[in-house]
């Protein structure tokens, strides 16, 4: 996305005036000078697919459910049409526990459309390890992205989905969160056609 944001910047900023060979006024050196806007090719505008951003509305508490479950988050996006898309999450997590513990959260992409998960989209969101016992409770607060390609035939939602592990001890506060001190996002962009 970021690529071509960039080259669509270049072209409109090299693109703003072009210049033709029929005659003009000597103000502009014998060349009429017209907006590009006029003169663009019209399959460059055809590159430009549907896009989005969704925000978390809602924190989503992991801790009442229990280690390994998978749960559902309020932050889904449709995509509004068949092709190809690229997905683009960062998602925001908080763990907090008294050792010793070793916990994690891990998210993932859910096909709503389809009932399946998303071949390969599941991403370590945080974790925490202290394996001294009577050592002060501790947590973290950090931020991981989530980056995957997807074929559809036809509009399909899709839905950020989360679990928390506790392979040893267990947590007190497990959060996937969205406020200003951090955003849980979910973009997307059609690729083709």
């Amino acid at each position: 996305m970021r690529r071509l944001t960039a080259a669509l910047g270049t072209v409109m900023f090299a693109g703003l005036f072009t210049g033709s060979a029929h005659a003009g006024t000597a103000a502009t050196g014998g060349r009429d000078i017209t907006p590009a806007a006029r003169t663009a090719s019209a399959p460059y505008g055809a590159q430009l697919g549907p896009s989005g951003i969704a925000y978390l509305p809602v924190g989503l508490n992991l801790q009442p459910t229990a280690s390994g479950v998978w749960t559902n988050s309020s932050l889904q996006v449709t995509l509004p049409g068949a092709g190809i898309y690229a997905l683009d999450l960062d998602v925001r997590g908080r763990l907090s526990g008294k050792p010793p513990v070793n916990a994690y959260i891990v998210a993932r992409l859910f096909d709503v459309t389809s009932g399946t998960v998303l071949p390969n989209s599941e991403r370590l969101i945080t974790q925490i390890i202290d394996g001294n016992p009577g050592a002060a409770p501790y947590g973290v607060n950090t931020t991981a992205p989530i980056s995957e390609r997807i074929r559809v035939g036809g509009p399909t939602t899709i839905r950020l989905q989360a679990t928390r592990i506790n392979a040893v001890g267990a947590t007190f506060a497990a959060d996937i969160l969205s406020d200003p001190a951090g955003r849980t996002s979910f973009r997307f962009e059609r690729l083709f056609p």
